[in-house]
């Protein structure tokens, strides 16, 4: 049904396909009950996918393996919405023979649940996340097993540093780090928001910088809890990951390549201008 290509090179064995390249959602008829209830029909199934995944992270038996299961089930329950998935030029990134540094912009919370079940068969996985993660209720739990790094959002200096630390670290211990440079979760692109973190912390790792477009805006900001909003299955999912690049003399170069992919392929998805580009 959904068209993905299995490959070879696997950390573990899985019972369903994976991403080899490209992957598009294929066309499925829906009942009514999802037609008329997507945002029910997705939180349904997500909640039970995070309370198992909790329930093992609790006993300290969620492992890489569960992670991209629990990931491949967001996936199949964003679909079951009418939500369509595309992904574009993976191989390169799975290519790799060394951790790297993900840069990529940010919209919604479903990335964070997508990107381990394309990379994490293939490589140990982890993202610098907000403090305000590893505090919900039963979802903390996956979070904190995850490795991730911790910033706060209080004072940027101090989160630089720790991000550049541990990310270091991180990448020594064979993790690909995933960071999205935004302040905050957004469904523009603003080139004056996106810094140049990633960039510095592939340049001081020494490692690739793989840039990330995506458009995962389906997920909309909640009122209440902005972390849940209403899935709006007309709007389309994209991810593109983009050539990794090696970090030269102080990465202004890179860091420039990095949004202009992003730009280039919003453009393309939304055929509106990034918010920079705008007169």
């Amino acid at each position: 049904m959904f068209g993905i290509l299995q490959i070879n090179k696997m950390r573990f064995h899985l019972d369903y396909p994976q991403i080899q390249n490209d992957y598009q959602t294929s066309t499925k008829k829906l009942n009514w009950f999802p037609k008329s209830f997507p945002s029910l029909t997705f939180y349904k199934k997500m909640s039970a996918i995070v309370l198992r995944g909790a329930q093992l992270a609790k006993k300290g038996l969620y492992s890489d393996k569960e992670w991209c299961t629990s990931s491949y089930n967001i996936l199949r329950a964003i679909e079951s919405t009418g939500t369509k998935i595309t992904v574009e030029n993976l191989q390169p990134t799975l290519d790799l023979k060394v951790p790297a540094v993900v840069v990529g912009n940010h919209m919604s919370t479903l990335e964070t649940f997508l990107l381990p079940y394309m990379l994490s068969p293939h490589m140990k996985v982890t993202f610098v996340i907000k403090e305000a993660l590893i505090s919900y209720p039963i979802f903390k739990h996956i979070m904190i097993s995850r490795n991730p790094i911790v910033v706060g959002r209080e004072n940027p200096k101090r989160d630089f540093m720790k991000v550049l630390t541990e990310g270091v670290n991180r990448l020594k211990e064979g993790y690909t780090v995933i960071v999205f440079p935004q302040t905050t979760r957004m469904t523009v692109f603003e080139k004056s928001q996106f810094n140049s973190i990633g960039v510095k912390l592939a340049k001081r790792g020494n490692v690739p910088v793989i840039p990330l477009a995506l458009k995962t805006d389906c997920w909309r900001n909640g009122k209440i809890i902005k972390d849940f909003g209403r899935i709006d299955p007309n709007k389309s999912v994209h991810f593109k990951f983009g050539t990794p690049l090696k970090i030269e003399e102080n990465g202004k170069t890179q860091q420039e390549s990095v949004i202009k992919h992003i730009e280039d392929c919003l453009s393309k998805w939304t055929g509106k201008l990034p918010i920079s580009d705008k007169i």
